[in-house]
């Protein structure tokens, strides 16, 4: 088992392990012990109330976050004719058919995201294997598998996120950068838990939101105060 170095233990006593802090506090904290030279990522840990074992049960969806994600999204477009030239002038980094398919099943994967229109997945389908681990995949339910090529770029590009509830039961997801500052970051994390609570399964009994921790990159967990963060949302 790895041990802790001096500067992690130093910058962890500054969080107390007991204590549920509210939304701006934690993100206080989360800058404060972010202390390594890059701009490290914030990102959010969500325990839900939920069996996902149970398919009426599992929580998936997407989210615009109003200030990004603070990272340069490589979007790749399969499209052809009219929709081609609408994912490049939408500012598509990739768009083709059958040549990047090529491509990719001969290990070219330098992109974040993809999208495809519908009569383009005859092809995008046999890269399942490839695409679908790495959560690639365009698919319809998060709106990568869509005619309005331009709005998915546009909103992949502006700070779209996917997020989906794991075996465990939580979410995980980015939130932003330390360099967003409290407002930026607080403003990121409610559109997100808005949108997780709208999806709140109707046979899910008891508390929803059961716990939540923000942290950075390199930096301590941080543990908020459900009832607190649900208050703040509403």
């Amino acid at each position: 088992m790895s041990k802790r170095g001096k500067r992690y233990k130093q910058i962890k006593s500054k969080v107390d392990p007991t204590k549920r802090y509210d939304l701006e506090e934690a993100i206080h904290l989360v800058a404060q012990t972010a202390t390594a030279r890059l701009d490290e990522s914030v990102d959010i840990a969500i325990k839900l109330g939920v069996d996902p074992r149970k398919a009426d049960q599992m929580v998936r969806g997407t989210v615009v976050l109003p200030h990004g994600t603070g990272k340069t999204i490589r979007v790749l477009v399969f499209a052809k004719g009219e929709k081609e030239k609408e994912a490049i002038e939408a500012g598509a980094d990739y768009v083709g058919g059958e040549d990047l398919a090529k491509k990719i099943q001969e290990g070219w994967l330098d992109f974040d995201k993809a999208i495809a229109t519908p009569d383009m997945m005859s092809i995008v389908g046999k890269l399942g294997r490839i695409l679908g681990p790495r959560g690639l995949m365009p698919n319809p339910k998060v709106g990568t598998t869509t005619f309005d090529v331009a709005r998915a770029i546009q909103e992949l590009k502006s700070g779209r996120i996917e997020f989906r509830v794991e075996k465990a039961g939580i979410v995980h997801a980015s939130v932003g950068r330390v360099s967003f500052g409290v407002e930026k970051l607080l403003d990121n994390i409610k559109a997100l838990l808005d949108a997780i609570i709208r999806l709140k399964p109707a046979t899910s009994k008891g508390i929803y939101l059961r716990s939540l921790a923000l942290s950075s990159t390199m930096g301590p967990g941080v543990k908020i105060d459900p009832v607190l963060a649900r208050s703040v949302v509403k």
